[in-house]
């Protein structure tokens, strides 16, 4: 008897087995309301997690780059920090080195002035010696000597004490040097005291 119980169950037509899963197959079963309800309130609960997830997505997003900009610009800062800081230090020292060679050109002026006025050849000789060795001191350190008679008047080098009418000199020239110039590089240490003609 169990043979032909099993002989039942396997002459099952392939339609008759198509019927059964189909019947027993929950997604084609018929939702009843409540099921519907807690299906539609599940779905609403799941998309108001995901619009809470995706706004608090987009306010860490804001927050990582505003901690971005804040960061590039303090880098940018501490960048303009540093360069500035070694300016200012190479500035230093240039302005104290001028500081100092401006301070020693009125000595080596009044030498200059001794020299000119020496009554013996041996104080005028040996005052000639010390501005040659004061000039090639100036030179070694990079320091210029520029105003000279004839050359054109320019105001970034020459400052103006005298003016004089003089056809003989063209115009804007300078006419007489009372007090040399002296400079750095580009740095003027002391502006050329000049007489324009003209």
């Amino acid at each position: 008897m169990d043979d032909e119980n099993k002989k039942d169950e396997v002459n099952v037509s392939p339609d008759q087995e198509d019927q059964k899963e189909e019947i027993s197959d929950p997604e084609t079963e018929e939702l009843s309301s409540k099921d519907k309800k807690n299906l539609k309130k599940h779905v609403k609960e799941l998309e108001a997690k995901l619009e809470k997830a995706e706004k608090e997505v987009k306010k860490s997003a804001d927050t990582l780059a505003e901690a971005n900009d804040k960061y590039l610009r303090m880098l940018a800062e501490f960048d303009n920090y540093k360069k500035r800081t070694a300016k200012e230090g190479e500035a230093k020292y240039a302005n104290a080195y001028c500081d100092a060679v401006e301070a020693l050109l009125p000595v080596f002026d009044n030498i200059e002035r001794a020299a000119e006025y020496a009554s013996d050849e041996q104080s005028k000789s040996g005052l000639l010696l010390i501005i040659s060795n004061f000039k090639d001191v100036l030179s070694k350190m990079g320091v210029t000597q520029f105003g000279e008679k004839g050359e054109e008047f320019n105001a970034d080098l020459h400052s103006a004490v005298m003016h004089v009418e003089d056809d003989s000199l063209g115009e804007n020239t300078v006419a007489e040097v009372f007090q040399k110039g002296y400079k750095k590089g580009d740095k003027i240490i002391r502006y050329a005291a000049v007489k324009v003609a003209n």
